[in-house]
């Protein structure tokens, strides 16, 4: 067993720590249970490792699926977990450890421990991954950026190259050349698809998609990469390309074997607890996004989370409000009790008790003979998601309250209280402090809620995130209908990124959804987009380049729209560009052609 402390002197950014990428809280398995139990709650869960620890909480192992896979074929799958599993193998790190010293050595996880030695997280090879990727871009303003980049990239355990907006190779490290057996010097200044086989990063550079976790065979293997776009002032210019080494066949075969199982026992009807329980499997690593404001949400979030206080969480429709929610019913004490949601907008006036509370046999005229159990009493031990709470009417309010300071409930028809276990989380896209001054919400029931306010900025506000969105949103809609993957061009992506987004990520995955299912090419370019988005030619926000119009009416026309939109911007060529909807060397041959300065 190793304990790998941090070796990088005091001024290493606190952004590259293992506590700042690791998941906390992860889930565990006591020793003395059996690898039976172990595999069960794997398949449950979907986890790739599920980590041991003894009764003080302190790591003595972890279960993988390949050592599963030789328990059931060789092994007793009954025998019990004891303290002495796989520890030659076992890699302990600290919170403040450097990922430029975790990613140097072989291994696939790592647990993360306190100064107790009790287990506070793990951390795995993708998450080291995306920590180096965005503590990059974190280094464009900085002074020192050569030097942090060219460190970051020769201790990598993992491949690393760089291409400018041409596909030429800019950096190419020493991780990569030992694999592809082309000397670095060699590599530098060629086209990418000169020197690895099989890669698309240059066709990353001309769709501005970033495509991660996805499959690359080199040299006859099939390997897992990532392929990120490289912005600058509202232009791609270039793209960083990332390799994982370890081999993938293996760990499908493991994959595919346990979800014919799954699928070969699973049946038609489900209890409800269990559809909640899957529904509700959601990490904070599923919201996408690298904003500063997004970031800082998913941090608050993963801070609130490990408490048991009321959570409010505002934003406009469509910002993710209950993926948040779930998100840290996931991180929180309760993640082993259900996840229930409620619409309170939805729900009637005269049957809300009955459906938060519950009823008893014969409670009402069309009351079920046994009964029914209420929101609140399916959420015991876990979550109950309040949505649209500035919905309710003032005696409803007035009746959440009342369950919310007693923490007990009854039951309509019924003289015997329960008591109610639960973790609250309300949400809302008014503005609750305006309903309260003008006497429409509640002020005590404000305050009940409003313990940890969470605010989720709109998706107009964090713009920087829709490329990504798009790759994600965009690849799942094509393997939900079984479509030929499909991808946006730079200009259908400049285009979306200036659209005002009134829905949200909702709005935005049905503008993907209906571009995808429409379009019949592999590309998806601006006239490709619905035609509202780019009928209106008054609109500062439309997406149909401006120029293209500008054409129809001369020459004229075209010097007199780029001079307004020049002042516009306050002479800032780049954003004039991006404003246009063409790239920035056409914007200056239209400069040097109608003889602007």
């Amino acid at each position: 067993m190793k304990i790998l402390n941090e070796l990088v002197d005091g001024q290493a950014d606190e952004k590259l720590s293992a506590g700042h990428w690791m998941t906390p809280f992860p889930h565990i398995i006591e020793v003395g249970k059996t690898y039976r139990e172990a595999a069960i709650k794997i398949e449950q869960l979907q986890l790739n490792c599920l980590p041991v620890v003894d009764e003080r909480g302190h790591p003595v192992g972890l279960i993988t699926l390949k050592k599963l896979m030789n328990i059931f074929l060789h092994e007793n799958p009954d025998e019990e977990i004891n303290s002495s599993i796989r520890i030659r193998d076992l890699v302990l790190i600290e919170q403040d450890a450097s990922l430029l010293d975790i990613c140097q050595i072989p291994h696939k996880q790592f647990l993360v421990v306190d100064d107790s030695g009790k287990l506070v997280g793990i951390l795995t090879n993708q998450d080291i991954l995306d920590g180096f990727s965005k503590y990059i871009y974190s280094l464009k303003q900085s002074e020192n950026q050569a030097d942090a980049l060219s460190v970051i990239l020769e201790k990598a355990y993992e491949g690393i190259a760089v291409v400018d907006e041409n596909g030429v190779l800019l950096e190419f490290n020493e991780a990569y050349s030992r694999f592809t057996g082309v000397k670095r010097e060699e590599a530098i200044g060629r086209h990418v698809t000169e020197v690895i086989e099989n890669t698309n990063l240059h066709m990353t550079v001309k769709t501005a998609i970033p495509d991660r976790g996805v499959l690359q065979v080199i040299q006859g293997q099939p390997m897992v990469v990532h392929r990120i776009p490289l912005w600058k002032n509202g232009k791609v210019v270039g793209a960083i390309g990332m390799l994982i080494f370890e081999g993938v066949s293996e760990v499908y075969e493991i994959l595919d074997k346990l979800q014919s199982e799954k699928v070969k026992n699973k049946t038609e009807t489900k209890m409800m607890t269990t559809e909640i329980a899957e529904d509700s499997r959601i990490t904070m690593d599923q919201i996408i996004g690298t904003s500063e404001s997004i970031l800082r949400a998913k941090r608050l979030a993963r801070k609130a989370a490990r408490t048991a206080a009321t959570i409010l969480i505002s934003g406009e429709s469509g910002t993710g409000k209950e993926v948040f929610a779930k998100c840290i019913h996931h991180l929180s004490p309760y993640y082993n009790g259900p996840f229930i949601s409620v619409n309170c907008g939805a729900i009637p006036e005269n049957l809300f008790e009955s459906e938060l509370f519950g009823y008893e046999e014969g409670a009402f005229t069309g009351a079920k003979k046994e009964g029914k159990p209420g929101k609140f009493e399916l959420a015991q031990n876990g979550t109950i998601f309040l949505d649209e709470i500035g919905e309710l009417s003032l005696l409803l309010q007035t009746k959440l309250l009342r369950v919310l300071q007693e923490k007990e409930a009854e039951r309509v028809g019924s003289i015997k209280k329960y008591r109610v276990d639960v973790r609250v989380i309300a949400a809302t896209n008014r503005n609750l402090e305006q309903m309260v001054e003008a006497g429409t919400f509640r002020e005590d029931l404000y305050y009940r809620l409003n313990i940890i306010r969470l605010h989720l900025p709109p998706l107009r506000e964090r713009t920087e995130d829709i490329p990504t969105l798009l790759a994600h949103f965009s690849k799942e809609i094509c393997d939900k209908y079984n479509i030929v993957e499909k991808h946006f061009t730079s200009t259908a992506v400049a285009s979306l990124v200036n659209n005002p987004w009134k829905g949200n990520i909702r709005e935005l995955v049905n503008t993907i959804e209906q571009a995808v299912i429409m379009c019949d090419k592999d590309m998806i370019d601006v006239s490709d987009l619905p035609k509202v988005m780019r009928q209106d030619s008054n609109d500062e926000r439309k997406n149909l380049s401006l120029i293209e119009q500008a054409k129809s009416v001369g020459e004229e026309a075209e010097k007199k729209l780029i001079l307004k939109t020049l002042e516009t911007v306050n002479g800032n060529k780049s954003q004039a560009a991006l404003k246009l909807g063409i790239h920035r060397t056409t914007l200056y041959q239209r400069l040097r052609k109608y003889r602007i300065h």
